[in-house]
């Protein structure tokens, strides 16, 4: 009985702890954002993974076609087979942000694990021709145990975010317009996925979440331009 309850008891501190890696609101040091606190009209637009040297263009052509700027949160890996896609990210405006440099879960793993995923991802990022800080977000939001801590240790901000309107396997893009229109508040941090073959939904929505939040009222902003206005 005794060995049964020790499992048990094992079972659910293991899954308290998988709630807690994945929790985008929590983290264990270091400081996190998920929102901004601001009364301004304004949200983040941030675009995980890639970038593609075949997609990501796109992307770009939408938010020069509506004169947006926007944080992309790039895996390393792609991104130094991908250095003409961003540099032109950087020449259009927008903000580069550290997302690793695979897209593993970097939970479980050794300090130094974690700090070339950082060290890596980050030269990538300044040979782009990015200048002032780099910020983190973890692959999947998983940050057990080491990440936070180095990432404390380095005094690099965590971002995740507060409205994910691609959530829902098979959604349109339609669905996830408005999903995020509907969603955003002010100072609310947008996350979409729209750089591969599979988020040609994502893709087809951009215009339409651009339009549909300027028609809320709120205009998009690169996550750097939002961290301003925290407390206004």
């Amino acid at each position: 009985m005794i060995g049964l309850a020790g499992l048990a008891a094992a079972a659910i501190c293991a899954g308290i702890i998988w709630q807690l890696s994945k929790a985008e609101r929590f983290q264990l040091f270091g400081r996190l954002i998920y929102t901004v606190e601001t009364t301004k009209p304004v949200v983040a637009l941030t675009f995980d993974d890639g970038p593609s040297r075949k997609y990501t263009p796109q992307v770009l052509d939408v938010l020069r076609q509506h004169d947006v700027k926007a944080t992309f949160f790039v895996n390393g890996d792609p991104a130094s087979g991908a250095s003409q896609v961003m540099s032109q990210i950087v020449a259009d405006g927008h903000e580069l942000g550290n997302h690793a440099y695979t897209h593993d879960r970097l939970i479980f793993v050794s300090p130094d694990r974690v700090r070339l995923h950082l060290m890596h991802t980050d030269q990538v990022i300044r040979a782009a021709g990015h200048s002032g800080d780099i910020h983190f977000r973890p692959p999947y939001g998983a940050k057990l145990f080491s990440l936070p801590w180095v990432l404390s240790q380095q005094g690099r901000l965590t971002v995740t975010w507060d409205v994910a309107p691609e959530e829902g396997a098979g959604s349109t893009a339609a669905e996830i317009a408005a999903n995020a229109v509907q969603s955003a508040q002010p100072g609310s941090i947008i996350l979409l996925h729209p750089h591969w073959r599979g988020n040609d939904q994502t893709r087809q929505a951009l215009p339409a979440i651009i339009e549909g939040l300027r028609e809320k009222g709120f205009e998009p902003v690169p996550l750097r331009d939002l961290l301003e206005m925290q407390g206004q």
